[in-house]
């Protein structure tokens, strides 16, 4: 197995601050933002993207996190993927611009998965897509507004993230 690394500490910082410089302008500013991040990175990157728009924006912007473990349509598949807490920050979604927030973007499944997840929870008035990682592949028709970084790979290779919080070490790797 060959890895290869393609993001270290400082390449997932800069592309967190332009994600959230992006986010920022495309709401013309933090008013009615919401951030949910999809378990289990997503919360991370959701965590981290958070503060950076209500700094860069002058206010808070509440965060939480969105399993959308349910309402997958590969259960079949993965019978023993656990279940994670959905956290709806105070105040809700009806009526918010609700930006989701993933590690990595591949088939579009999870974002699916999401958008259903969200219908029982609420009516956001918008709901956009931010990821670290966007990998192409896409199954179904979804593509992000926010991405720090295009990473054209083959099926076959697998991107993994790996952030400080969850597993100890800060970077984006490939495998083929």
């Amino acid at each position: 197995m060959n890895t290869r690394t393609v993001m270290h500490d400082a390449d997932i910082a800069r592309a967190l601050t332009r994600i959230s410089h992006e986010i920022l302008e495309s709401n013309k500013g933090p008013e009615g933002l919401v951030l949910l991040g999809i378990p289990t990175r997503g919360v991370t990157l959701a965590n981290r993207i958070g503060p950076l728009v209500g700094e860069f924006g002058g206010t808070f912007v509440p965060v939480g996190a969105l399993d959308v473990t349910m309402y997958r349509d590969d259960l079949h598949r993965n019978p023993t993927r656990a279940p994670r807490r959905t956290e709806i920050p105070a105040g809700g979604i009806d009526g918010k611009t609700v930006v989701l927030v993933d590690d990595v973007l591949f088939s579009g499944r999870s974002i699916r998965a999401a958008l259903d997840a969200l219908q029982d929870i609420g009516r956001p008035a918008a709901v956009r897509l931010a990821t670290l990682i966007d990998r192409g592949h896409r199954e179904l028709p979804i593509r992000p507004d926010f991405v720090g970084k295009n990473l054209p790979s083959a099926r076959d290779e697998r991107v993994n993230v790996r952030l400080a919080e969850v597993d100890g070490v800060e970077e984006v790797t490939i495998e083929s």
